[in-house]
């Protein structure tokens, strides 16, 4: 919505609270011109209803006052005498329009004296939900946020299964731009698997003040900005969304605004010098393991590697075999009985459901295996009896590749060896030429709203010719710590200011083996009540956090003895 849209949008609200109101400010002893003054309206009306002036602070915070004015309406449908069950689900279905019912009924009296508490207990219940999710909501919004790790693109640094609490306050809380949404959902509405907002309404964007600004290395959560499907893990047709209703991505953000970033066989390089991490990160990159006598599973296991796939030759599948192994599968090689293999994760395929199938199943050893190691752990592999050789994999190829940002663009960069290029930020101004316009159109069209238009000879930008474009945002390039099994920067580019939405502090509970079914479900204590960063080895803060639970209800229990002696 433009200026003039919302202005508009804001004196129908007006009109219409007026029309619906102002006998019931005369009833109160207040004059009826006081309901088309705004804001000042607001202040009466909460006199009238006898709630606390905070209340029209809440009006103006996006979602949350959707909430409050349900709340409003049923307060005042109870000033003046509509308390039943009835009344207070015609005030919420009609969008608070049931008010017109009272204030051009024949006689409108004010309860000036009234009970605050709600005459049934389905309303005081609804009343409680009511402020509950209200608070939830600011704390959602603007305090912290649970967030889980749903992939492995920061393994191991964060861990798949990881519940974390991320910081809205510490980037500045960005103010929700989706006006009319439900409340602490994001795009889909849990069970009915529905949008959970309206696209328009649409506010403008506006960030809180920061404590602090995103620096080098900092793991943050963003917003996508190359969502186009309905649901995260859902593919479908191009859905459009609005920014805050993107789906959110956790990465390590490695290069910041006026950066210049450049990969050099698989090592992030920041201003010519090589990125060092801090000693919480464990970057990951695929290696190759070579042994004469085939790489074993079984040792690479016992050694504590479990980041690799299996091979398997089954020679009597059948399908209805086939169908009950697929959940322990991650794809196969082969269509026939005669020729038929499996590949699955490290855990392989489980003993009980192979001697319960029948199957005739037989490992096959790899001279060849692939490998994601950090460096350390790679450094380890080397020294295990029986691996010849451990090298890491990296892509030197410098041929076009049309996978990697700027995205069907002739560029000849790949995973390991990418760039050099420049990290827009705001006010900065660059020479804009036909060979690095590519990396910067998405910015000029759609992160920055302009028209771009390319001759055979000209560049223009809104109508007239542009050699020189000066960037209204800052601009961040995010990447995954598992190099080579991480959708990030590298494939859709750069990440702008407005779709930043915080950073993790705090793992509160961490689940491994989320996605493989509750049975195989096993906490991992040493990363519960641990911070997100720190210097040093990840220590937990659960076993202070159960003392103090046990401490304070061993003084709760004492104190209520001494108050029945």
């Amino acid at each position: 919505m433009i200026l003039s849209s919302w202005v508009l949008f804001a004196l129908a609200i007006q009109v219409i609270h007026f029309l619906g109101t102002w006998r019931l400010y005369i009833a109160a002893g207040y004059k009826g011109w006081y309901a088309a003054v705004p804001i000042y309206n607001a202040f009466v009306l909460m006199k009238i209803i006898k709630r606390p002036y905070w209340w029209v602070l809440l009006l103006f915070i996006p979602t949350v006052n959707l909430i409050v004015f349900g709340a409003i309406w049923i307060e005042t449908l109870r000033s003046f005498g509509k308390n039943t069950i009835k009344d207070t689900f015609l005030g919420l279905a009609s969008f608070g329009l049931y008010i017109y019912t009272i204030n051009y009924s024949n006689k409108v009296t004010h309860i000036p004296n009234r009970d605050l508490r709600s005459k049934t207990g389905v309303g005081e219940t609804l009343s409680s939900i009511l402020y509950a999710i209200v608070a939830a909501t600011i704390v959602h919004n603007y305090v912290m946020q649970p967030y889980i790790i749903p992939t492995g693109s920061l393994e191991k640094s964060l861990l798949i299964g990881d519940f974390l609490f991320v910081s809205k306050f510490h980037y500045g809380a960005r103010v929700p731009m989706t006006a009319v949404s439900v409340p602490m959902v994001h795009d889909t509405v849990p069970f009915l698997k529905i949008r959970s907002y309206l696209k328009n309404p649409q506010l403008p964007y506006l960030r809180l003040p920061a404590l602090q600004k995103i620096k080098r290395n900092d793991i943050v959560v963003f917003s996508w900005p190359a969502d186009t499907v309905r649901q995260f893990f859902v593919r479908e047709k191009r859905v459009d969304k609005p920014i805050d209703k993107k789906s959110n991505y956790v990465k390590r953000c490695l290069g910041i605004p006026g950066d210049t970033l450049e990969i050099i066989n698989g090592f992030v390089h920041t201003n010519g010098v090589k990125n060092i991490l801090p000693s919480r990160a464990r970057v990951q990159y695929t290696f190759n393991a070579f042994a004469k006598k085939g790489v074993s599973s079984r040792k690479l296991l016992a050694a504590g590697f479990e980041e690799f796939n299996r091979k398997y030759k089954i020679e009597n599948i059948t399908e209805n075999s086939y169908q009950k192994l697929i959940p322990h599968i991650v794809g196969r090689i082969g269509n026939t009985i005669e020729n038929f293999s499996v590949i699955t994760k490290a855990k392989g395929l489980p003993p009980k459901l192979i001697r319960q199938l029948g199957l005739r199943v037989s490992e096959i050893l790899e001279t060849n295996k692939e490998l994601t190691l950090t460096i350390d752990e790679a450094n380890a592999l080397k020294s295990l009896k029986g691996i010849d050789s451990v090298k890491q994999r990296v892509l030197t190829s410098k041929t076009s590749n049309e996978t990697f940002f700027p995205n069907k663009i002739p560029f000849n960069w790949n995973e390991d060896n990418f760039g050099p290029l420049l990290i827009p930020k705001k006010g900065m101004t660059i020479s804009l030429t036909r060979d690095n316009l590519p990396l910067y159109k998405k910015i000029i069209q759609e992160y920055e709203n302009n028209t771009l238009e390319l001759t055979s000879s000209k560049i223009k930008i809104n109508g007239s010719v542009g050699t020189k474009y000066t960037f209204k945002k800052d601009y961040y390039w995010m990447m995954g710590d598992n190099r080579h099994r991480s959708e990030d920067s590298r494939f859709w580019g750069f990440v702008p200011e407005d779709h930043i939405v915080g950073k993790p502090v705090f793992i509160w509970f961490s689940i491994k083996g989320i996605n493989d079914g509750i049975k195989n479900w096993s906490i991992r204590w040493n990363r519960v009540f641990t911070t997100v960063d720190g210097p040093g080895e990840r220590y937990s803060y659960f076993p202070f956090f159960i003392g103090f639970i046990i401490i304070w209800q061993g003084f709760v229990f004492i104190r209520k003895r001494k108050l029945k002696k």
